[in-house]
């Protein structure tokens, strides 16, 4: 048993990418608390809905949870998913944002942990390293099901299709719960999909081997921008260290605090300047502003204690109201050592925190957010309100499930005709064919038929192109189809395998399986996936960046 009581040391960074023009990655890390949300919507909202999570979890960074911080974590990302849906309603331009979750909670020597989408968390304890998430994908259910290998999945058409977040599609969606117990010295990392692009065996080393947790951070971010980094990356790295000075003061130094970038840098984010003692008791003198999110206390701050203390729940509708109001968050944030990254550290620098204007839609969200029940005179009145409504409801309903019906039949014959008009790449008889339709089936029921059968054989292919057409591959029109049969004869366009990614060693020179064939930096390369040689045993030696061969070397 720790001889004192367990927090995180911890690290986060973030990284816009180099292809998309905006960054719809949050994070945040303290002392309790670790989350990594990857929104995605794109314009319509991926960042608000991400950084709205995000922002919404940080007064659980406590360590006053008293055994139930499974059942607060897990309250609270579903309340941040009914704010997302009453922000849609708000705004229905956002309609379709949504956010992967993933977030640890330390309570006493106990991790809680909350999960849904394809972000992931990692654990190197006792000397092993392991993924502790499932992804929520299509094609990790094909997998679990036996239906597809890992090989196939990697060059599937939807790998990236999710089949659970957070958004406005669910008003209860489901999670991943767990606990886990939690001993001084073990690692996490915590990181949204666009860390895929480096090679599993890299990471491992990594995490292993760099004992700064800001060293590591970065190290991760610049293998992903080598990769070419096509998607927004973002990762939170923690240890778990008894808090005693010694600890303190090693934190102290391997932490690097600046000034949160402005709007717009796209350049790594690091962690807020942590706010004296000073103007924490400022904050807390000013602040006026009765948080509500926890269980009521004295309105001070024990010795060594950075949280806010927090207000009597026997406020009024204007404190419920300001609990999502960006000054309570921002409050928050500035009493507690932390690092905020990504889409939620520019909301919180702007002043553009998702909030929701005054009115019974938002005075809802306030109550859900509080945990608060109505009284009983807002109840009988909002009753006799709704009762004349109530005399019509059968009819109403009854017109609503004939015309949902109508609209299900009538999508569903025109999302059949769309199938076929698509062509896809594959395998008949042994021999590379060309499909009409899509590579699906609606139980029963196939969506593609064989249009034409060619004489070439897949077996005299060369490896990576025999996978390729097993795994089907898609084309808009059928001369697309006829040109990627031609490729695959040839030996060139899709049937190239990736880069591979090398090493240079200072004294050694270049480490590859194959001669490089062009000297062109990995930023310069296409956005593809790099793969590399697996990082073998645990040396320390120094390496250059990794960089991009094109054409895959051998």
């Amino acid at each position: 048993m720790a001889e004192y009581p367990l927090i995180l040391r911890y690290a986060a960074r973030s990284h816009v990418g180099m292809v998309r023009a905006k960054n719809d990655d949050s994070a945040y890390a303290g002392k309790y608390l670790a989350v990594v949300a990857d929104g995605m919507g794109g314009h319509a909202g991926g960042d608000v809905a991400s950084a709205s999570t995000v922002l919404d979890l940080v007064h659980l960074d406590h360590n006053r949870h008293n055994g139930d911080a499974g059942t607060h974590l897990a309250d609270e990302i579903q309340t941040a998913n009914s704010l997302l849906s009453e922000l849609v309603h708000v705004n229905p331009k956002l309609a379709g944002m949504g956010t992967t979750v993933t977030a640890l909670l330390l309570s006493g020597s106990r991790l809680a942990y909350a999960h849904i989408g394809d972000s992931r968390a990692y654990r190197l304890k006792d000397g092993v390293f392991e993924q502790m998430s499932t992804d929520h994908t299509f094609v990790q259910r094909m997998i679990d099901e036996g239906r597809m290998t890992e090989a196939e999945a990697e060059v599937h058409p939807h790998k990236n299709v999710l089949m659970r977040v957070l958004g406005d599609v669910d008003a209860s969606p489901e999670l991943d719960l767990k606990h886990f117990d939690a001993s001084p010295g073990e690692r996490w990392l915590l990181c949204s999909d666009g860390l895929n692009f480096v090679r599993h065996q890299m990471i491992e080393e990594v995490i292993r081997h760099t004992k700064s947790l800001a060293t590591a951070a970065d190290t991760l971010i610049d293998l992903t921008l080598a990769a070419g980094s096509p998607d927004n990356v973002s990762v939170v790295i923690f240890d778990i260290v008894e808090a005693n000075p010694e600890h303190t003061r090693t934190a102290a130094l391997d932490t690097v605090q600046v000034t949160p970038p402005a709007a717009g840098d796209s350049d790594r984010q690091e962690q807020h300047t942590a706010p004296s003692a000073a103007s924490v008791a400022q904050t807390e003198h000013s602040a006026g502003v009765p948080l509500g999110r926890e269980p009521s206390g004295d309105a001070a701050v024990s010795a060594g204690d950075e949280d806010v203390a927090l207000g009597s729940e026997d406020s009024g509708s204007d404190a419920l109201d300001a609990n999502i109001r960006e000054a309570a968050v921002q409050k928050v944030l500035a009493a507690r050592s932390h690092e905020l990254v990504g889409a939620a550290l520019t909301a919180n620098a702007e002043g553009k925190i998702p909030l929701l204007p005054r009115h019974p839609a938002a005075q809802r969200a306030a109550t859900v957010l509080t945990h608060k029940t109505e009284t009983p005179a807002a109840l009988a009145e909002e009753t006799e309100e709704s009762l004349p409504r109530m005399r019509h409801r059968p009819l109403v309903l009854s017109i609503l499930g004939v015309l949902t019906a109508l609209v299900i039949v009538a999508g569903s014959w025109a999302a059949y005709a769309w199938t076929q008009t698509q062509f896809f790449v594959g395998v008949a008889h042994g021999n590379v064919t060309i499909f009409k339709g899509v590579s699906q089936s609606l139980g029963p029921i196939s969506l593609s038929h064989v249009y034409h059968e060619t004489a070439v054989m897949v077996s005299s292919l060369p490896d990576y192109s025999q996978q390729l057409v097993t795994a089907t591959m898609p084309a808009s029109t059928l001369s697309d189809a006829e040109q990627i049969i031609s490729d695959l004869q040839l030996g060139t366009g899709t049937s190239l395998p990736p880069c591979d990614l090398v090493t240079t060693s200072p004294s050694n020179g270049p480490t590859s399986s194959s001669p490089p064939t062009s000297t062109s930096s990995a930023a310069t390369t296409a956005p593809e996936p790099v793969s590399s040689p697996p990082v073998g045993g645990s040396t320390t030696k120094q390496t250059a960046p990794p960089t991009c061969i094109p054409r895959g070397g051998s």
